[in-house]
């Protein structure tokens, strides 16, 4: 299974999602006066005509001139509409017009809440305004920029706009700010949210435009204050087919139907929306395998994962067998209900919902994984469905819901809790502790974060040394802030300066922010993908194995396809890498020469992860890979991937990258420590707010005994000490300075 990185040289996402042949022609319209591209100066081409035929069907357009009216009067303007009806790629153009006109010209942005989302709405929106990706037209998502200093419309995730903020707080570059999928309710757009109210009472001239579904569009009109709002209605009205009952298994109910509505020979594409990422992997893998076994009349399935939070965005087709199979291609398009700005294909004739979404959730100093109903989003007014309703928009069709109609107003609640009361806010402290030095020292969220979220937060920064004693950033936090990780790797990137092993924490640092370089392995190839994997396993851990991996990678992707290994999620890596060495160059810290393999290295990098990761410890309690964790109660085993796992030698003590529920309580990217080195290294408060535990008190006779041999060991220091000013009395011509 191969991925494409989502790039603008790579078409595979267009050619699949999009529902036109692409074999237009590129001609410019003949005739003596040709009209002119206000963005680039250059006659408009053929296919411009064409795409705005297109563009005016789409159900937003007739509200261009409400749209334009309210944004000339009004720094605040609220879209509200179902997915699908052009909002996210239409009115930033509109805005990007307008900007056009001002005098001194500022530029737009539009955050999108997922990096692949920000890319393809850039190259559709390109492509619609007949200018050139990466000039008039751009996009910047974490670890790759597509722009210049004068692009005048740019798509960015809503985390890069958090950073810009950090460096220009009054974002003075832009006229027009629009935020998209507001409803989504991320930790990025909140925060945003939330400051851009007090960046618009200091730029007048600023217009800030908010996206969002129906079912938030009262709540964001409360909150700015009783701002103009824009209703978008839906064109297609579709057929909702609800279960008799409640399914034992969603997902394997969703399967079948799939397979049904394949049989029944009904022409259109499916959508498929999952609990969660792991079953869009394993349905991916599950319609594959059925493929050899499907009636060829009927037909080719195929299937493509949307996976919301990673990079790698479809499976690339083999080219001879896309352009020479004449026969019917049915897409079926896999996602979670967090993954709908993904898709834009305009031939989807049905959905299937299962109804069900798997969420990670925070609380209490640990991370859970929990079921809970999808949200209820208005459908063309009726004010009943879901996510999975919305996307019917281009043709009518069918959903089917995978459970009965009252289960959705009695058991699904009426909109998706925001992501502050949910997850771990180290990184949102961290970010607003930085804005509090550029003067913004007050965040008013729409949804208020937990109290004890908040302070779970500042004590994580408190342990990692970012604050000071009057809880401000301290100068190492300030440095921490300048990296777009997260706040521990921040830190173990930084504790490498001081052990001499940048340049492998630097490629550690990489390869787990990246996607996971494995790939799940065919039926039946499992073990082949494993011995593969072998070659590369490293004796200290999987954080060695990563780099060993990293150093080996040939940018090809028959090397990647032969060991079972994402070429795109390596190629990643090195992208990612590159941009924190230029991080560190330009704030001047030292990047030490390469060492990797010598004993001393090897100790060195466990030091510096141990400095940002003492909170992730956990100790094999039966001898059988039963991990449990310092922070709480809570067993893993180790992840399938994990170096470590099926082979006879299991460490008792190890250092985690990640926890995950969702994954069968297992622990990710993971390498032995030692119980000294731990005790060398934790910070003492942190250690003795722990839980009581067998763990903690094995530790604490760790602690103990180097106290004492540190004890017996400043004693002989000063024994020996005097003895030498017995033999040798200082003169007074020979006592140092006093300090008055």
């Amino acid at each position: 299974m191969e991925f494409l990185t989502f790039s603008p040289e790579n078409d595979c996402f267009s050619e699949l999602l999009d529902g036109s042949d692409g074999d237009e022609e590129e001609i410019l319209v003949c005739g003596e006066d040709l009209e002119l591209n206000p963005f680039d100066g250059l006659p408009y081409s053929s296919r411009y005509y064409r795409l705005m035929k297109e563009r005016e069907e789409l159900p937003i357009w007739k509200e261009k001139c409400t749209f334009m009216e309210s944004l000339l009067h009004n720094q605040i303007v609220i879209v509200s509409g179902d997915a699908k009806t052009g909002k996210s790629s239409q009115v930033p153009q509109w805005c990007a017009e307008r900007c056009l006109e001002l005098q001194p010209r500022g530029a737009v942005v539009c955050t999108q809440v997922l990096r692949p989302a920000a890319v393809s709405l850039a190259l559709r929106v390109s492509d619609q305004m007949d200018v050139s990706l990466g000039h008039e037209v751009g996009y910047s998502v974490p670890f790759e920029s597509c722009c210049t200093a004068d692009t005048i419309l740019r798509y960015c995730t809503d985390e890069m706009l958090q950073r810009e903020m950090m460096s220009t707080p009054l974002l003075n570059d832009y006229g027009v700010i629009v935020l998209d999928d507001v409803h989504e309710r991320t930790v990025a757009t909140d925060a945003l949210l939330g400051l851009l109210r007090d960046v618009l009472l200091a730029r007048a001239e600023l217009r800030l435009v908010l996206l969002t579904a129906p079912h938030m569009a009262r709540e964001l009109q409360d909150f700015c204050g009783g701002v103009p709002m824009i209703r978008v209605q839906s064109r297609h009205c579709a057929e909702v087919v609800y279960s008799c009952s409640t399914h034992r298994d969603p997902f394997l109910a969703a399967l079948r139907l799939l397979f049904e509505l394949h049989h029944a020979k009904e022409k259109g594409d499916i959508v498929i929306f999952l609990a969660c990422e792991q079953e869009i992997e394993k349905a991916y893998q599950m319609i594959r395998q059925e493929q050899s076994n499907l009636n060829p009349d009927l037909g080719e399935l195929i299937p493509i994962p949307l996976y919301p939070t990673k990079q790698d965005p479809t499976p690339k087709p083999t080219p001879d067998k896309q352009k020479c199979c004449k026969k019917y291609r049915r897409k079926v398009l896999l996602t979670t209900s967090f993954g709908e700005s993904l898709i834009w294909i305009k031939n989807v004739a049905f959905v299937i919902d299962v109804g069900v979404e798997r969420r990670k959730v925070s609380g209490e100093n640990q991370q859970q994984f929990v079921k809970n109903k999808l949200s209820i989003k208005d459908f063309a007014g009726q004010g009943k469905g879901n996510c999975a309703v919305i996307f019917l928009n281009f043709l009518p069709g069918k959903v089917f819901c995978l459970y009965p109609e009252e289960f959705t107003y009695k058991e699904m609640k009426p909109q998706i809790p925001a992501k502050v009361q949910e997850s771990k806010l180290t990184s949102l402290v961290l970010f607003l502790k930085r804005m509090d030095i550029a003067g913004f020292a007050h965040c008013d969220f729409i949804s208020s974060p937990a109290p004890e979220s908040l302070m779970q937060a500042l004590e994580d920064l408190d342990y990692l040394a970012a604050l000071d004693n009057n809880g401000n950033l301290s100068e190492f936090g300030i440095i921490m802030s300048e990296f777009p990780l997260d706040p521990q790797l921040s830190k173990s990137l930084l504790a490498s300066c001081e052990f001499e092993c940048v340049d492998e924490m630097l490629t550690i640092a990489a390869m787990v922010t990246a996607p996971s370089c494995f790939l799940h392995a065919p039926p039946g190839t499992e073990e082949i993908a494993l011995t593969c994997w072998r070659r590369f396993s490293h004796p200290a851990g999987d954080h060695f194995t990563l780099i060993n991996i990293f150093n080996a990678f040939k940018a090809a992707t028959k090397w990647c396809r032969d060991y079972f290994l994402s070429c795109s999620a390596l190629s990643m890596a090195e992208m990612i890498r590159a941009e924190l060495v230029e991080i560190m160059k330009r704030i001047e810290l030292p990047i030490s020469e390469p060492d990797f393999g010598s004993e001393e290295n090897l100790l060195s990098i466990k030091k510096a992860l141990l400095s940002g990761y003492f909170m992730h410890i956990a100790r094999d309690v039966d001898g059988s890979g039963n991990y449990l964790m310092l922070t709480h109660k809570q067993v893993a085993q180790l992840h399938p991937f994990s170096s470590y796992y099926n082979t006879r030698r299991i460490p008792e003590w190890v250092l985690f990258h990640e926890f995950s529920i969702s994954e069968d309580n297992s622990i990710r990217v993971v390498s032995e420590i030692s119980p000294h080195l731990f005790a060398e290294l934790v910070p003492q408060y942190y250690f003795s707010n722990l839980p009581p535990s067998e763990s903690k008190d094995i530790l604490q006779e760790v602690i103990n005994h180097l106290a004492r041999v540190s004890a017996t060991k400043e004693e002989q220091e000063t024994i020996n000490d005097s003895k030498k000013n017995e033999e040798f009395p200082q003169t007074p011509t020979e006592q140092g300075c006093v300090i008055q």
